[in-house]
């Protein structure tokens, strides 16, 4: 299990460090930074895959890493991310592989990436979940209600834990004791 970390870790590190740097060296912004990201996307599928990583467990650490590099140099962010989502699925498709698998690890790649680089997950995470229905939609209409099921159900989750991450009042019914009450001395009830 900890060799997968490490090359998890190390496939985020190199595609944020080649996104980042071939974006600062091109000052590429819109259509071409577009280009850029799908052509990094691509490129790292094909090397992921070369050193027997699958697919399915790469996409994830890809799509950090795009989601990463790109918010290093403060482009945009959910662009990238759906452009990410749109080259997995289509390489999913044309490898033969299981698109719906891919686009999912594609969207916690990317809800992980925005997270970490205090972007907005919630929004991130819905235009990803849109281009992978949509890109799915395009390979066989059969699929797009199971993707779109699966798909809204990480966007709960994402809810759920961007809900937990906020700060909230005590309730009565919480496992943590209530604040005291402030002291009040019997001169002052009176």
């Amino acid at each position: 299990m900890r060799g997968i970390d490490e090359i998890e870790s190390e496939i985020v590190s190199l595609v944020r460090n080649t996104v980042s740097n071939t974006l600062r060296a091109t000052g590429a912004v819109g259509a071409e930074a577009v280009d850029i990201t799908r052509d990094v996307v691509k490129g790292a599928f094909a090397a992921t895959e070369d050193a027997g990583t699958g697919l399915v467990l790469s996409t994830k650490s890809v799509a950090k890493g795009v989601v990463m590099g790109v918010s290093d140099v403060g482009g945009d962010v959910i662009t990238a991310a759906a452009e990410t989502v749109k080259a997995a699925v289509r390489g999913a498709a044309d490898a033969g592989g299981d698109a719906l698998l891919v686009a999912k690890r594609t969207v916690d790649g990317v809800a992980e990436g925005t997270r970490e680089t205090g972007g907005n997950v919630v929004e991130a995470v819905r235009a990803t979940v849109n281009a992978a229905a949509g890109g799915i939609g395009d390979i066989g209409t059969t699929a797009v209600a199971s993707v779109r099921d699966i798909l809204m159900s990480i966007v709960g989750g994402v809810k759920d834990v961007a809900g937990a991450a906020m700060p909230r009042s005590y309730h009565a019914d919480d496992r943590v004791s209530p604040p005291p009450p402030e002291y009040v001395s019997p001169a002052e009830s009176k």
